[in-house]
């Protein structure tokens, strides 16, 4: 997803000699992109396209490239091959901690990030905490590839062998073409064994289209998208950052609802939490895009050097996107709207329930080994 998600760039460990993970499955299938970010679009799948996986225990980092791809000049996404949907078998049980997207060539060279029109990391075995009929969202990353960078004290808690689901989507815009091109994406993790175990957050997912489809169609000229999700848990978000399309101009988020205060279940006995009031503005994110109008980042706002910021059970979140479609055409799945954070429940065993098994579908997923 053209991601800008979250808090701040922080320069990667440098890795150590990594050793391959064979227990990874990487899996292909026809590709009809019943993702949610696909929106059910039908596209030629790109052959030969791969996830390799290795784990450096050393620096405690996980290095997954899906690729190679292939990308002609001047093609947009629903004319370009695409790579199949691709699982990642999570090796250990512990958290990760942040996500550093980049594309590279074949030969470690920097491809320009406009090329990728969205990857998304779905992790098979949880559901959403705001949208229960999808799966739990943990990574985006799209044009500007903004880092999800680490939050110190703060991680997505896995299990081995869970099953994270990548959908990758690309295009070029551009007038140059780009052979033999890798997404490579660095995980900093902990495991089990770490000294300091931290705190668990989740990955909050507010989008224009509540919770369906994230794709929607861009008319030409100005227009605005506004959509809601209910929240069904009280606690705080650390941060929030956001993933929009080419001629973007701004993303907000707003809380809207019955506002409270609630006790907390922790540490002092009189302690409370002053949950935010309602129809509140929590972050404007304006989009910064280059002369033709192509994405080139969306900032993050964090709030968790402050403690966080209070949201409560049964307020709504609102998302308003705003673009300026120059073109003098509709653009066909031409605008995403989201905003995506962290969140961090008041009740930490709240969300237990949301693990499953991963669930089948008619459309069986086929596994290749290494």
């Amino acid at each position: 997803m053209g991601s800008r998600f979250l808090l701040l760039a922080s320069a990667c460990a440098a890795q150590q000699p990594a050793v391959s993970d064979h227990d990874m499955t990487k899996m292909q299938h026809a590709h009809t992109h019943d993702g949610f970010m696909q929106g059910g679009m039908h596209h030629t799948v790109a052959q030969g396209v791969m996830l390799d996986a290795k784990s450096d225990q050393t620096s405690h980092v996980i290095t997954l490239r899906v690729g190679p791809m292939n990308l002609p000049a001047s093609t947009l996404h629903m004319k370009m091959p695409q790579p199949p949907e691709l699982v990642w078998t999570i090796p250990m049980t512990g958290w990760l901690l942040a996500y550093h997207p980049k594309l590279i060539d074949a030969a470690g060279n920097s491809v320009p990030g406009v090329v990728l029109h969205h990857v998304a990391f779905w992790n098979e075995n949880r559901s959403d905490f705001l949208c229960p009929n999808k799966e739990e969202h943990i990574f985006g990353a799209g044009g500007e590839l903004t880092d999800w960078a680490q939050i110190p004290g703060f991680g997505y808690r896995v299990e081995k062998r869970d099953q994270i689901r990548i959908e990758t989507m690309i295009h070029n815009p551009t007038t140059a073409s780009y052979k033999d091109v890798f997404l490579e994406i660095l995980i900093p993790y902990l495991d089990d064994a770490a000294p300091a175990p931290v705190k668990n957050f989740y990955p909050a997912w507010m989008d224009v289209a509540g919770c369906g489809n994230s794709g929607y169609d861009l008319p030409a000229g100005p227009s605005k998208k506004v959509g809601s999700v209910s929240v069904k848990y009280s606690g705080i978000l650390l941060g929030v950052g956001g993933h929009m399309h080419d001629y973007a101009q701004q993303l907000t988020l707003e809380v809207s609802g019955v506002a409270r205060s609630e006790v907390q279940p922790a540490e002092a006995e009189n302690s409370r939490t002053e949950f935010a009031p309602a129809n509140k503005q929590v972050a404007v994110l304006p989009a910064k895009v280059d002369d033709q109008g192509h994405l080139l980042n969306i900032p993050v706002v964090t709030f968790f050097q402050t403690g966080g910021y209070p949201i409560a059970s049964g307020i709504k979140l609102t998302v308003t996107a705003t673009y300026n479609n120059p073109t003098g055409k509709l653009l066909r799945d031409g605008a995403m709207g989201i905003v995506v954070g962290y969140f961090v429940p008041q009740d930490l065993a709240a969300l237990n329930s949301l693990r499953h098994s991963p669930s089948s579908s008619p459309e069986a997923h086929q596994p290749h080994s290494d």
